[in-house]
């Protein structure tokens, strides 16, 4: 008896065996997604075989949208300009949850622990912090800087603690809310000068710096001892000299920081500055061959990638940080308007909207070494964003 019994426990076993062979197996790693911005939908892609596995739609507005991930990469949460929240089931290829939570929206992040996913809005303007497994609202901090008047939000990024600082576009002022007891957050506020309008966290978790459109130089708040409130940096830069139209407003959150350099847009010019992180002074401008949008390192930190706006924006200049000039020049598509190193830097993708492709480079020899059909993408995100500070 006992060993029929046996046999018969293997001989289920084995059955068991056989019908999982036929759901498929995949890990997070190497997965991410590329906004399709006209259409509400997602393609998933997998950077190892470099190609598409899926599509999901349904996501209203993603015009202006961007994504962060679960901390097992499991899940991405996409954010829309409508105010649409949808966490998004990559292994399975599908929405999983998605909520209405503003009327205009622009982006959110992630918390240190991934258990509190934060929507940053222009209207009614303020922040509201979600579940991240339910999506179920757990607090709000809403903008308002004076009696009745309420800021757009914009430069939200997640902070060691539990924390997010962003900045008040109408207010001239940086926020640091604490989600320690999420559904009591506490929140700091910092004067940092006319109209920033972008921000992120420096790698590290220690400072946040927020672009000013209204003024020269650029707001930093050291994290560490927020009691010494915030300075301005680089006040120089643009003093006395002719304001130029804006094509289109660089995105801070791709601000590149390599070997104890940041590589920052120069707002209107065709430049792109470096700056010494010890002493946060400039130490030199590199000429581009238009106004910088993404200003973003590879993960090793040698090469530093910036995609421009109209009329330059089919264009690339690759720079060498160690040498502090362009080594090299593309010109891989109409409309470049993201991009986006693989883990490890071996390669990029760029977003070419107008051809409607997703273009992928080999970053050591600038070879196009695969492509893939996309409806007008934009954005592209990998998971390996899950276990970044300030993405």
């Amino acid at each position: 008896m006992k060993t029929k019994s046996l046999w018969r426990v293997l001989s289920l076993c084995a059955v068991a065996l056989a019908g999982c062979q036929h759901a498929p197996l995949r890990g997070t790693g190497d997965l991410g997604l590329v906004i399709e911005r006209a259409n509400g939908c997602v393609t998933l892609v997998d950077t190892t075989a470099r190609q598409a596995y899926g599509r999901v739609c349904g996501m209203g507005d993603l015009s202006h949208a961007s994504a962060v991930f679960s901390r097992d990469g499991r899940y991405a949460y996409v954010f829309g300009r409508d105010g649409g929240l949808t966490k998004l089931d990559l292994l399975e290829a599908r929405i999983e949850r998605r909520v209405i939570q503003s009327g205009n929206a622009i982006g959110g992040a992630i918390s240190q622990n991934g258990r509190i996913v934060v929507a940053q809005n222009y209207t009614p303007g303020g922040i509201k912090a979600f579940d991240a497994d339910t999506l179920a609202p757990i607090a709000e901090v809403a903008a308002e800087y004076a009696p009745g008047q309420l800021s757009k939000v914009v430069g939200l990024a997640d902070a060691p603690g539990q924390r997010f600082a962003y900045a008040l576009f109408d207010a001239g002022e940086i926020w640091v809310s604490d989600f320690s007891n999420p559904a009591h957050p506490a929140t700091q506020r910092f004067a940092a000068g006319r109209q920033p309008y972008d921000g992120l966290v420096t790698p590290d978790g220690r400072h946040y710096l927020a672009g000013l459109f209204g003024e020269d130089g650029v707001a930093l708040l050291d994290l560490w001892r927020l009691g010494d409130g915030s300075r301005k940096i680089l006040p120089q830069y643009g003093e006395h000299e002719e304001k130029r139209p804006v094509f289109k407003m660089p995105h801070l959150r791709g601000w590149a920081l390599a070997g104890g350099k940041a590589y920052l847009p120069a707002i209107g010019r065709h430049e792109v500055m470096v700056v010494d992180t010890a002493t946060w002074r400039e130490l030199a401008r590199i000429p581009v061959r238009g106004q910088p949008v993404f200003v973003m390192a590879r993960p090793d930190g040698r090469q530093v990638w910036v995609n421009f706006a109209l009329p330059d924006n089919g264009k690339i200049d690759v720079i060498d940080t160690l040498r502090g000039e362009v080594e090299h020049r593309l010109e891989p598509g109409r409309a470049i308007l993201h991009l986006e190193f693989t883990p490890r830097g071996e390669e990029v993708w760029l977003s070419a909207r107008d051809d409607g492709k997703v273009l992928i480079y080999d970053t050591a020899r600038f070879a196009r070494v695969g492509e893939m059909a996309v409806d007008s993408p934009s954005g592209i995100f990998f998971t390996s964003r899950a276990h970044r500070i300030g993405f």
